[in-house]
């Protein structure tokens, strides 16, 4: 019964610590850093990206990985509504109004205000969703692959306002 006991135990810590461990990079395993780069407006960096992927070069079908690092504090707030600006600008038709609330509420409950060194990674769920992380915990997962598309799309659709960043992500030579 002791052996048991102890088994028991050692089973329940593997699994804390498996747990505690956890982060964006154990969804997108084995993978490798595709690019990276910085995103500016008016010469002021907001952010660091980088674009993790199972495989290169990185498409829907498999799984990948954006990671960003914060130079700035940004609420969560701002960062849904300027999300939600680009996916509508990038959309090839008119999104509906009640989609629209809800991929904000969504994007409100997946965020966190950020300040200078905070992370924010999401990861893309092939044929499912996108799941999001804030630092190493898992904030939420939509299962909504048009959702997931849409909002990847901000850094990687060719009419990104960033293509520079794009191409630095994608690692494609300028």
């Amino acid at each position: 019964m002791r052996a048991f006991a102890a088994l028991a135990l050692a089973l329940k810590l593997a699994l804390w610590a498996s747990a505690a461990c956890a982060d964006w990079r154990g969804d997108v395993q084995p993978a490798r850093l595709v690019g990276e780069g910085d995103f500016s407006v008016f010469g002021f960096t907001l952010y660091r990206a980088q674009l993790w992927s199972e495989r290169t070069p990185v498409d829907y079908d498999a799984r990948f990985a954006l990671h960003i690092v914060y130079t700035r504090s940004i609420t969560r707030e701002r960062l849904a509504q300027t999300g939600l600006g680009e996916i509508r600008r990038l959309a090839a038709a008119p999104i509906p109004a009640e989609t629209l609330a809800r991929w904000r509420a969504d994007m409100l409950r997946a965020f966190a205000d950020v300040v200078a060194g905070d992370q924010l990674s999401a990861v893309y769920l092939p044929d499912k969703g996108v799941r999001f992380y804030s630092g190493e915990r898992m904030t939420a997962e939509f299962d909504d692959p048009v959702f997931a598309r849409a909002f990847f799309g901000i850094w990687l659709d060719p009419a990104t306002r960033a293509p520079d960043l794009r191409r630095q992500l994608l690692g494609i030579a300028q």
